[in-house]
């Protein structure tokens, strides 16, 4: 295989840790080489960054890749994610893909399918087995034949808790899916983690504290999201860090909903980063394509609307120029830290040997100049 070799020039490298100015040689999909100045035989392509901030592309943890929603009806179904580019426009070259709330219209199988569609235009796609619901629903009969069986499946979820669209699961429950997950990723050489998604309920993490207090698993078997739906709920996650789990951060929100409590994600980063808890276990990630339902106090649906990919660039940009976070941090949080807890061994960092996931940012505006996916250079236009 040609390694079609591309050296990118005069880049500010932040990987995420800051760098300084380095050169990066592409080739075969990979890093090849990092240092202040890379000689390269001639005939090779060579990209001038012009000052850009180079970083690694967003691993977007939580994208319904296959669509969401549904709450108010067949209607209020959102789309599946079909375009590639549309990730890579706003930074993104990996996702972990999964199900929510429908379990019924929407399918493994299908969103299985959306992903091998978008990973074959270049969008590094992983999944999740089971949806909002237990007993978990899975492709081959159970949690450990999913994540052993299936390259693609490396963990469970989303799994609700303290939600009305919950099943409402108990302790002894919540562990058993996560030993399952546990055992399995053993078995695969997978995180076999479980992604939990948390509802508004007061409970919040309670759950999960008594789970770990009551059986031998440890607490990043579990990554709650959400986690900024409320100053409650926000306020248990260092506890939960304490403990030993991780966080994650959802960037698309509205302002009914911030009006009703949520926490745009930028800000929730800011307090946690501000309050001692490190960037290597929270996570900031989209919940693309998800519905965006607002809730009467009854749990009546007052309005829907569709989560932005867009929108975890939106809070990186937000959380460094709008909240006064050093870039790094903010950058580990949609990089290396999702990438170490989904088990992306390649991704979320610029060294040698990782693939060429290559993001230049606009140092004043920290907007999109350039994206490279696998080391292949993806228009910023429809």
């Amino acid at each position: 295989m040609s390694l079609d070799l591309l050296v990118i020039r005069n880049a500010d490298l932040h990987a995420p840790d800051p760098l300084g100015h380095r050169d990066l040689l592409l080739g075969g999909g990979r890093i090849l080489g990092l240092a202040p100045r890379i000689e390269v035989p001639a005939g090779t392509q060579e990209y001038d960054a012009e000052g850009a901030i180079a970083c690694p592309g967003f691993v977007d943890s939580l994208v319904h890749l296959s669509g969401g929603g549904g709450e108010g009806g067949f209607a209020t179904r959102t789309p599946a994610l079909t375009d590639a580019g549309a990730a890579f426009r706003v930074g993104i070259t990996s996702v972990i893909g999964a199900l929510g709330t429908d379990d019924v219209t929407r399918s493994l199988a299908d969103l299985l399918a959306c992903a091998r569609a978008l990973d074959q235009q270049g969008l590094t796609c992983r999944v999740l087995t089971g949806s909002y619901q237990v007993p978990v629903q899975t492709l081959t009969g159970s949690i450990r034949s999913d994540l052993v069986l299936i390259p693609d499946m490396i963990g469970v979820g989303e799994v609700a808790i303290a939600d009305h669209r919950g099943s409402h699961p108990g302790v002894a429950e919540l562990a058993r899916i996560a030993a399952d997950a546990r055992v399995a990723g053993m078995l695969a050489g997978k995180p076999g983690r479980v992604l939990v998604h948390v509802g508004d309920a007061e409970e919040g993490l309670a759950l999960l504290h008594a789970t770990i207090a009551a059986h031998p698993l440890p607490a990043s078997q579990w990554h709650p999201t959400h986690i900024n739906r409320h100053a409650g709920l926000l306020a248990q996650a260092p506890a939960w860090v304490a403990a030993g789990g991780s966080v994650d951060l959802t960037t698309s929100t509205t302002p009914a909903l911030i009006a009703a409590g949520d926490i745009p994600a930028s800000a929730a980063l800011a307090r946690l980063l501000e309050g001692g808890t490190p960037a290597s276990v929270i996570s900031m990630s989209s919940d693309g394509h998800a519905s965006l339902p607002d809730f009467d106090p009854h749990g009546r649906l007052r309005g829907i609307g569709v989560a932005p990919l867009g929108s975890l660039l939106e809070a990186v940009r937000d959380a460094v120029m709008s909240h006064g976070q050093d870039i790094s941090p903010v950058l580990e949080t949609v990089t290396r830290t999702p990438a170490r807890i989904w088990g992306l061994a390649t991704k979320g960092e610029l060294r040698i040997g990782a693939d060429a996931d290559i993001l230049l940012l606009d140092p004043d505006t920290l907007a999109v100049r350039d994206t490279f996916a696998r080391g292949r250079r993806h228009p910023l236009t429809a």
